[in-house]
């Protein structure tokens, strides 16, 4: 870590000057007017891998549905997921209802504002915890991002890798050290802001930081270099045939669907029914992918004839990638299909009281609007 992160009278510029830059600038967003720990702990966990302009009518949606820890924990997961489906990412939604029920069993439905209780939680890691403590209960803890990790990079010129977790502790004892006297909460949300709108990954705007004056990666021209970070894993990509089975006499107009396994990937969501294939050769091939296909639902108990190429998408996972072809289909068991635990016939009416993958969302939504001009 460079000697400058040791400079008390750096370190306190650039505290003073965030947070009068703060005081001006910040966004009027719907977790911060009420400081309420409940709306901070949902803000957070929804911002986890997705953008504030996204999260923020997500939000909305889902404290009006669930105003109070109690009514998250008494809801039922589906009704959760619902209002959760388009951010992806659900064990975050399982996993804050799972930690809601217990604040509410065993803390009297209040969050905790001791750090051990509430970093036990589950799905609550270190920057959840401290973005809680700090913002809600304005304790100096801090809370050390993506966002804070490249502006504290850049100002103080670190050049450890932020991948390693001794970077993420040194830089996290760092954080802490800048917040000033009682300024926990408006401090950490100022730092989170301008890596968000100023500090930002590629072209960071320099011109008009608030700290840019002392920030010792503008004056070295390295600002587009750092932070440094080694590369992740390359996801795997795999992928998979998916058959949009059209049902005919009482279920025109309808799909065959299925539902996930309990536990897993995309546990208990809905998709069309699809296989992975060997390799991408077999996946090109109509007549190979489809007899592949074919086999692998009536070794299930669907028995389908594939009939043509509809279209193609793909769905990014952390680990994965599925590079997903959908076929058309028919089933030639249709009357065996009625009690055939775990799918179902859906047609336009029914797609809503379903909770599906943004994937298969997207699809079923195009046939759909394409089926039924």
């Amino acid at each position: 870590m460079s000697v400058q992160a040791y400079d008390d009278n750096n370190r306190r510029y650039f505290s003073t000057e965030l947070l009068k830059w703060y005081q001006r600038e910040q966004r009027d967003l719907p977790w911060r007017g009420s400081g309420d720990p409940y709306h901070i702990w949902v803000s957070e966990i929804m911002l986890q891998q997705t953008r504030v302009d996204t999260v923020i009518p997500y939000f909305n949606r889902f404290i009006e549905r669930f105003p109070t820890l109690r009514h998250l924990a008494e809801a039922p997961e589906e009704d959760v997921l619902k209002h959760w489906e388009g951010l992806g990412y659900y064990s975050r939604a399982r996993n804050l209802q799972s930690a809601v029920r217990e604040v509410v069993a065993e803390y009297g439905a209040k969050v905790p504002d001791q750090k051990k209780q509430i970093s036990s939680l589950k799905g609550v890691g270190p920057y959840t915890a401290g973005a809680i403590l700090s913002i809600a209960y304005n304790q100096a803890e801090p809370a050390v991002d993506g966002n804070v990790m490249r502006v504290l990079s850049r100002y103080f010129l670190i050049e450890d890798d932020i991948a390693r977790p001794a970077t993420r502790v040194s830089m996290e004892s760092l954080g802490q050290s800048l917040i000033p006297e009682g300024e926990a909460a408006s401090f950490n949300q100022a730092l989170m802001e301008l890596g968000a709108l100023v500090c930002t990954p590629k072209s960071p705007s320099c011109n008009t930081c608030p700290v840019g004056q002392h920030c010792a990666a503008k004056w070295e021209s390295r600002e587009r270099e750092l932070p440094i970070k080694s590369k992740a894993k390359q996801p795997k990509r795999v992928y998979r045939l998916a058959a949009l089975i059209e049902g005919t006499g009482e279920h025109e107009g309808q799909v065959l669907v299925r539902q996930r396994p309990n536990t897993g990937l995309l546990a208990k969501m809905w998709e069309l029914p699809h296989v992975e294939v060997a390799n991408e050769e077999v996946w090109d091939s109509l007549a190979e992918g489809g007899q592949w296909l074919e086999s692998e639902l009536n070794d299930q108990g669907v028995a389908i004839q594939v009939t043509r190429h509809m279209n193609e998408a793909q769905h990014i996972f952390t680990h994965l990638i599925w590079q997903v072809k959908v076929v058309g289909a028919v089933a030639t068991n249709e009357h065996q299909l009625e009690n055939l635990e775990g799918y179902a016939w859906v047609g336009p009416d029914q797609f809503e009281n379903f909770v599906w993958p943004n994937i298969f969302r997207k699809l079923l939504t195009d046939y759909f609007k394409t089926a039924n001009p």
